[in-house]
């Protein structure tokens, strides 16, 4: 009889300290969504950082990066070289290649025979831009966007081309673009994360993706890119299980709030707290991303604008229109990613399918937005981690070749928030192997970025294991000649 009355104590007053305290922890909740940086735990330098920001007015509110994996040939794209159709077959001159690294998978070719494009190129646009007839879709909006055909990196592989892109580095552990910028200027929904992440795959050779291109690397947690899947469930178990009431969900949270705050009062770890954020903002998110990813409202015009497969999940399509939705919602910064660029062998007609999953959808989404009048405010950036090789890897006909890596000399577009339209930037030489004019290295691409976001490269750091990181490290310059 004593054991269970001591029981029935211990149950009683274990019962009143979680009522008593999650009474408290109510206000600190809503403390957390009314002062976000309320449990950051920032040293009082990284929050006079944060307090600057922005550093200057920004052109860019937000950012939807459309990554394309795996590398797409710039000479079947938007970099015309009638020459190589001239001199198809010949070996590259030595003179052009200088003795420049090539990967394991033509250093042991004997010759390197140039292979012209397979498909033709016209002219668009008041900038009279040579655009490839795989992309007729991006050729309508040639006047809204800026070509940049000098970007160049020193990653020759897809995983640190790919990695040095994101987040600043050819190794993994560091923040991710978007996490950066989710550090550095946060959301402008609460309900929603400032960093989303959307995956899309093609028919084509695809190069892997994985979390770490959208970690918050040494950064707080809630800096993290939140994936959303292809599912009947957009972020994977975001919704209560059966039974569970909103207001059941509430109390638990506050009551796994209360014990989190007793750990951080105990330990000081500041991932303690952002896990206070996080399930808050899970808890926010319940109502708002139902509503965010709901395309059944969209009219038939914005449907036919991108085709019909924005209304099949998962696809390019659909992602661009989501990305859109999220944008305009205040979702700081979208990436996508969209896999099978990697065109080693089968070039012309694996390009063929890659371009026709991705040509429509990425034109519609820069005619949406403007025509909502949000493209002035939102940088859409079309590209990949490096470029293609003028030269056949292995065997080589007029009609099947394939190109490997290039990381010398290739081609992105960026459309909107503060970049000049209608604009072609850069030059290479006449073999579209070396830059001539306007060389563009990733870090000054990531410069230009953040400084359209009104962020100063050089003054967004973290503190890290006693050294200050930023996304750029100890590189990088603004690219002002394609800015507004």
């Amino acid at each position: 009889m004593e054991k269970e009355l001591l029981e029935h104590g211990l149950n009683q007053n274990r019962r009143k300290f979680l009522s008593k305290l999650s009474l408290g922890v109510g206000s600190m909740a809503l403390g957390s969504l009314l002062i976000p940086d309320l449990f950051s735990g920032k040293s009082s330098a990284e929050e006079e950082i944060m307090a600057a920001l922005p550093h200057f007015a920004p052109k860019a509110k937000r950012v939807i990066y459309l990554f394309q994996n795996g590398a797409p040939s710039q000479l079947e794209s938007f970099d015309y070289k009638p020459m190589l159709r001239e001199r198809m077959g010949e070996d590259l001159p030595e003179s052009i290649r200088k003795g420049q690294r090539l990967t394991g998978m033509t250093a042991g070719q004997s010759t390197f025979p140039l292979v012209g494009s397979y498909y033709g190129f016209q002219q668009y646009g008041e900038a009279r831009a040579w655009v490839s007839d795989l992309f007729p879709h991006t050729a309508k909006v040639v006047d809204d966007i800026c070509i940049v055909k000098s970007m160049h990196t020193e990653a020759i592989n897809h995983d640190p081309a790919l990695t040095f892109f994101q987040t600043g580095a050819q190794v993994g552990n560091r923040p991710s673009m978007g996490s950066w910028m989710s550090y550095g200027l946060g959301s402008e929904n609460n309900n929603l994360p400032a960093f989303c992440v959307l995956l899309s795959r093609g028919k084509g050779n695809g190069q892997g993706v994985y979390s770490k291109l959208w970690s918050n690397g040494f950064l707080d947690a809630v800096h993290q890119g939140v994936q959303f899947s292809n599912s009947e469930d957009p972020v994977l178990y975001l919704g209560d299980p059966d039974g569970m009431k909103r207001t059941d969900r509430r109390r638990m949270l506050d009551q796994i709030a209360a014990l989190n705050q007793m750990n951080f009062e105990q330990f000081g770890d500041p991932e303690i707290q952002a896990k206070i954020q996080q399930y808050e903002m899970a808890f926010r998110m319940q109502t708002a991303v139902p509503e965010v990813t709901d395309v059944s409202k969209e009219p038939d015009s914005v449907v036919k604008l991108y085709g019909p497969e924005c209304l099949v999940p998962g696809t390019y399509a659909a992602n661009c229109l989501l990305a859109r939705k999220l944008s305009e919602n205040g979702v700081r910064f979208v990436q996508l990613y969209h896999q099978g660029w990697d065109q080693h062998g089968n070039l012309p007609n694996e390009m063929a399918g890659q371009a026709k999953d991705v040509d429509q959808a990425s034109a519609a989404l820069i005619t949406d937005l403007k025509q909502r009048g949000l493209l002035d405010e939102t940088l859409v950036i079309w590209g990949g981690e490096f470029g293609r090789t003028n030269y056949c890897q292995g065997k080589m006909s007029a009609d099947n070749y394939g190109r490997d890596h290039h990381p010398r000399a290739f081609s992105i577009w960026m459309a909107g928030g503060g970049v000049k339209s209608g604009m072609v930037y850069g030059e290479t030489d006449d073999f579209g192997y070396n830059i001539t004019k306007d060389p563009v290295h990733v870090h000054d691409f990531q410069a230009t970025v953040l400084h359209l976001m009104g962020i100063d490269h050089e003054r967004l750091t973290y503190k890290h294991l006693g050294r200050r990181y930023r996304l750029t490290d100890v590189h990088g310059k603004v690219v002002k000649d394609i800015l507004v």
